[in-house]
């Protein structure tokens, strides 16, 4: 008899779904806000609306139909660092080791503990960019990177600096694919 309320439960829960995503709709960011807590059990940072109600809505579709299978979660863990960095955040909320690992670089080399971007090449390197028949070189230093006998906060504000214009500066610099000019002083 239990099993049978159960399933009245489950059945009841699912046909009041779309009545939950059509609430969505109407419903201020600080409602969104109230109801991210209440089916996620931690605050969101974000205060964009749309954001919120697809997040909202696939919270209550998967608690009223379930989640992923355990052969999709089996298959997720298979494919490890290759995934999304989202699906690889709630594999780590799952599992929960005791200590987290420090953060490893491209090539397997461990983070820097000062806080510097593991993706930079050790203090001391020179970097070379020719752009527009110019040849810019920028020598990466442990407080940031110096160019032209200043010290900018990194490799993209060098970038724009050079071009104008808003460059990721690992690939600016050929850092991205290796092909670098980097020469170690």
């Amino acid at each position: 008899m239990a099993k049978k309320g159960t399933a009245r439960a489950a059945r009841l829960q699912l046909a009041d779904v779309p009545q939950q995503l059509a609430a969505l709709a109407s419903m201020s960011v600080p409602e969104l806000a109230a109801k991210y807590l209440e089916l996620y059990g931690e605050p969101t940072r974000s205060r964009n609306r749309d954001y919120l109600k697809k997040r909202l809505a696939f919270r209550i579709q998967e608690l009223a139909e379930g989640g992923l299978s355990a052969r999709a979660v089996a298959r997720i863990s298979e494919l490890g660092d290759k995934l999304p960095e989202r699906w690889r955040m709630r594999q780590v909320e799952e599992t929960k080791p005791a200590e987290p690992p420090p953060p490893a670089a491209a090539d397997g080399r461990a983070a820097p503990a000062d806080g510097r971007d593991a993706r930079l090449p050790p203090p001391g390197t020179v970097l070379t960019r020719v752009f527009k028949g110019t040849q810019h070189r920028v020598t990466v230093r442990e407080g940031g990177i110096e160019y032209e006998g200043q010290l900018h906060r990194s490799l993209s504000s060098v970038a724009k600096l050079i071009t104008g214009t808003a460059w990721n500066g690992f690939t600016f610099f050929g850092l991205k694919d290796g092909s670098s000019k980097a020469v170690t002083r």
